[in-house]
């Protein structure tokens, strides 16, 4: 997995808890003179550890509720990129470990448990989809500013 980062360091980690349910933990790995305020041209890959299960299916229609919340999506593209993430996501339970690596310019790969998923080759869907967590207009502030504890400004 971080052979696609070879020179990555942990940056930072955090728990994502909605209405007092644990949903996982997040860890952000990025090379040195990683910039949160410019991580879309930035190589980093971002690892879930679940904490409880659900279903793929729940996990991409999240993502794209996520992304849509963050900038408007038409939805021909969103029912692009949900079928994407649909194809690569599988249902996790607790325990299971889902890696996304950020590749600029070219997409997402991703891996569970330590095993390749697939990628989804489409740039603007990686800069979208980390944005989840990393943009500025994040739903999730806390989370955000402990994954990038490590990073410079």
């Amino acid at each position: 997995m971080l052979e696609a980062l070879p020179q990555g360091k942990l940056l930072g980690g955090g728990r994502l808890r909605v209405f007092g349910f644990q949903v996982y933990d997040a860890r952000l790995w990025a090379a040195p003179g990683f910039r949160v305020d410019s991580f879309a041209s930035q190589a980093l890959a971002l690892e879930l550890s679940y904490l409880r299960a659900f279903e793929g299916q729940a996990i991409a229609e999240r993502s794209i509720t996520e992304m849509r919340r963050a900038a408007p999506v038409n939805d021909d593209l969103a029912d692009q990129w949900l079928a994407a993430l649909r194809r690569v996501l599988p249902d996790v339970k607790k325990g299971d470990r889902i890696m996304g690596v950020h590749r600029p310019g070219v997409g997402a790969a991703f891996w569970m448990n330590g095993k390749p998923l697939g990628e989804i080759r489409d740039a603007a869907f990686a800069q979208r989809f980390f944005g989840i967590w990393l943009a500025p207009g994040t739903s999730e502030p806390g989370l955000r500013n402990a994954l990038v504890a490590g990073a410079g400004p």
